[in-house]
């Protein structure tokens, strides 16, 4: 699933460039941005361009899809908390909330 939330891909960024060993200062050097521009990436409060978004991860190592998409642990997990949010409804709650899933799932095959 792509993300779309500049807040989700600017943690991405954070947690990889950490895992990378670089600075912010390192990683906006290479990738030809300012360092307060690229912290404001880190932190979600900028729109990327296209552009701007290869030559960060250029700057990684890393392709598009790894900030870009969602992995499978991302959305098990959320997947879980939703059922757990579900279960922990009441039963009339429940039911309600099982009909109109079930009515949205039946609209895409639609």
């Amino acid at each position: 699933m792509l993300l779309l939330d500049m807040r989700e891909i600017g943690n991405k960024l954070l947690a990889i460039r950490k895992k990378t060993g670089m600075t912010q200062v390192e990683v906006a050097e290479v990738a030809g941005l300012s360092s307060r521009t690229y912290a404001d990436i880190e932190r979600g409060t900028v729109n990327m361009r296209v552009e701007t978004i290869l030559r960060i991860c250029e700057a990684l190592h890393i392709t598009p899809d790894e900030i870009l998409t969602e992995s499978e642990t991302t959305m098990t997990a959320r997947q879980e908390e939703i059922l757990a949010r579900l279960n922990a409804c009441a039963p009339k709650d429940k039911e309600t909330a099982l009909r109109l899933l079930s009515v949205y799932l039946q609209s895409l095959a639609d």
